[in-house]
């Protein structure tokens, strides 16, 4: 009998050995891989995803990543284009709604007409129409989150409005107001959601200086903007207060840097101003954690010694002349360069067909007095009456979050 050689016996062990250590090896990854899974903190799903992209883009710019992280809704731009429509169903709140200013109560104040109060806002576009507000919704898309209204007394105005629009579907004894320095915030504690409003009409800082002199800071805004940090929706106005004339000025002087100035071109100012509010977004704002709006300049109809909206009954059905004031412009060309995506609220236009309106001589009551008596005090065409209005740039605005 032929020798066998005797390399194949050992060849059969070799084999062997070799498929036991493949099935080891195997198993001691799934098991690392399942251990490092069951260590590994608890994300949800958006955060998961939000995990992979970081890891995916680590070495995205920074312009890049903030684009990539837009969510500026398709419509926005076609939402300023449209007509108002009567509707019967409409408001959708009255004016006993305990969050209101007195000045905005225009019906308790003695309004004799209430039409004004019944008109919702079409756009032109009919895939991007605007939906009835409804608080349930709003509020569970906010729950556990803050949105924040930071601006003027028109932005008061409208954060009165949203406040008033949500109120309703909460119970009185799960809801509260609370006030921080230049904010206050309406609480519907259930949703652990708060509406808020933060006082800053210039962004910018206006300070006391030397003879209690007026001095507005173009190019420094902390000691405002530190209210805002940590807010998950920040929605800005400014524009009014850049527009007064030099008697009616909140300040004395300009200042820039070391150089303080007297007189400056207003728009040059507002630019100023409003890059600073821009660098300090980008720099501070993460736009995976906060979205940023910036609500357009609300029309004044003030001609005539604020006379052109007193006794306005409809809204114009169109404008003589294309209505782009220059602060809209500025603001354009300011976010046009910034890296954050700040999404622009355009509500100029749709308002400046609303001469009806505002309060008027009705922005405080007067009980008794007649039509001539009223004439004798002053006529407010900037604000609005509520309900109004604002709650159709509060139903644009649930849209846009």
């Amino acid at each position: 009998m032929a020798n066998v050689p005797n390399y194949v016996p050992y060849m059969k062990t070799n084999s062997t050995l070799l498929l036991l250590l493949l099935f080891l090896a195997n198993n001691t990854l799934v098991f690392l891989a399942h251990s490092w899974e069951l260590g590994r903190p608890v994300l949800d799903d958006n955060e998961y995803l939000k995990w992979l992209d970081d890891e995916e883009n680590v070495n995205d710019n920074e312009v890049e990543l903030t684009k990539k992280y837009s969510s500026r809704n398709s419509c926005d731009e076609y939402f300023s284009n449209g007509k108002w429509v009567y509707d019967e169903s409409y408001p959708l709140y009255d004016s006993t709604c305990p969050y209101l200013s007195h000045a905005v109560t225009c019906q308790k104040n003695g309004r004799p007409d209430s039409e004004y109060q019944k008109w919702r806002w079409q756009p032109h576009t009919q895939s991007c129409s605007i939906p009835r507000f409804d608080a349930l919704k709003f509020l569970g898309k906010m729950r556990r989150k803050r949105i924040m209204l930071v601006g003027d007394s028109i932005m008061r105005n409208q954060w009165e409005s949203l406040v008033c629009l949500v109120q309703g579907v909460v119970p009185t004894s799960r809801k509260r107001v609370t006030y921080n320095g230049p904010s206050m915030a309406f609480h519907a504690l259930d949703f652990e959601a708060s509406i808020e409003f933060s006082w800053a009409p210039l962004l910018v800082e206006l300070k006391k200086g030397p003879q209690n002199k007026r001095i507005l800071h173009l190019d420094t805004i902390e000691e405002n903007a530190r209210y805002w940090r940590g807010v998950d929706i920040l929605v800005f106005d400014s524009a009014h207060w850049w527009s007064h004339s030099d008697q009616n000025s909140t300040w004395d002087y300009y200042m820039e840097g070391r150089s303080m100035l007297q007189n400056m071109n207003p728009m040059v100012a507002y630019q100023k101003g409003l890059t600073t509010w821009a660098k300090w977004i980008d720099l501070n704002m993460d736009p995976r954690r906060t979205k940023v709006i910036f609500r357009s300049m609300s029309p004044r109809h003030n001609r005539e010694n604020g006379w052109k909206c007193y006794n306005q009954r409809r809204p114009l059905a169109k404008l003589r002349h294309e209505y782009v004031p220059e602060q809209l412009l500025v603001v354009k060309e300011v976010l046009r360069k910034m890296s954050f995506p700040v999404n622009l609220q355009d509500i100029t236009t749709m308002s400046a067909l609303r001469k009806d309106g505002h309060p008027s001589v009705y922005g405080r009551a007067m009980n008794g007095s007649g039509e001539e008596e009223r004439r004798q005090q002053s006529s407010d065409c900037s604000h609005w009456c509520l309900p109004g209005v604002p709650d159709t740039w509060n139903e644009m605005l649930n849209v846009m979050i």
